[in-house]
């Protein structure tokens, strides 16, 4: 692998995408989509992960150069910015022309969330409201997910708020190994502006709110997956919290939001309660 293709690899954020194309493939799964339905919404979010990491990744660079961040590519000059800029930008394209061969509903819905996870890379990343454009591009995943079924069914609303709520939740986790680096740079958010601890309580009660919402919102008593998938909520990010305070740099609270949000669809998918 060429060192280019490895930099932009590395710039496209590859955890949370890996992470959130996979929720996506279960999701779509999970409400009845076909193999090729399952394909296009997955390439649609896969395509929209790129070009909200990749565009992160390209306006932080001088941030990140200036703090000395030597494990992102652009800042590292492991990728040219031209070639990290043209790569969001025909990854933003291949978004919205997948979305587009769905319907015009769920192309909105798939539109909303790549418009708004751009808007939080500039300009509200260091804003008091930092933490909106994760939950409604969160939000707008599982809608775009239902809305893209033939016929076009509304999506649940539970579905869609306990979405926004894990998205939240993870906007929290994701900025505590930043804190000290964004400070330096002049980056305040809502997290920052709460503090680590409060960050931490934050994400941790969105987190269980969300797993709440999607057990209890559909139809039926709770099951035992549901259940379990509550209890995972609250130790997961505990355990993650301990293992936070051992490292420099805190990433373990983020790798546990999207672990969470994994168990949450898997759980759901198997009990047959999406929709």
């Amino acid at each position: 692998m060429s060192s280019t293709v490895l930099g932009l690899v590395r710039a496209s954020h590859p955890e949370p995408t890996t992470a959130v194309t996979a929720v996506t493939a279960l999701l779509a799964a999970g409400v009845g989509h076909s193999p090729g339905g399952i394909a296009v919404v997955s390439l649609t979010v896969a395509a929209s992960q790129f070009a909200v990491g990749w565009t992160n990744d390209l306006l932080d660079a001088d941030r990140d150069a200036l703090v000395g961040r030597t494990d992102k590519p652009v800042a590292a000059g492991m990728v040219g910015r031209r070639t990290v800029a043209v790569a969001a930008v025909l990854a933003g394209g291949a978004t919205v022309t997948l979305a587009l061969t769905t319907n015009p509903v769920a192309a909105l819905w798939a539109v909303l969330g790549l418009l708004s996870a751009l808007l939080y890379d500039w300009p509200l990343k260091s804003t008091s409201i930092s933490v909106l454009p994760y939950a409604v591009s969160f939000g707008a995943l599982p809608a775009f997910v239902v809305s893209a079924l033939p016929g076009a069914p509304l999506p649940p609303a539970w579905l869609v708020a306990a979405a926004a709520m894990l998205g939240a939740g993870a906007h929290f986790a994701n900025v505590l190994p930043d804190f000290v680096d964004d400070a330096r740079t002049g980056v305040h958010g809502l997290p920052h502006r709460l503090g680590s601890a409060g960050s931490r309580v934050a994400g941790a009660g969105l987190l269980i709110a969300a797993t709440v919402t999607l057990v209890l919102g559909p139809p039926g008593p709770p099951s035992g997956v549901g259940l379990a998938a509550i209890a995972a909520a609250v130790v997961i990010p505990a355990l993650a919290w301990y293992a936070d305070r051992a490292g420099t740099r805190p990433v373990a609270a983020f790798r546990a939001a999207m672990l969470v949000a994994l168990i949450d669809v898997v759980l759901l998918v198997a009990s047959g309660r999406l929709v």
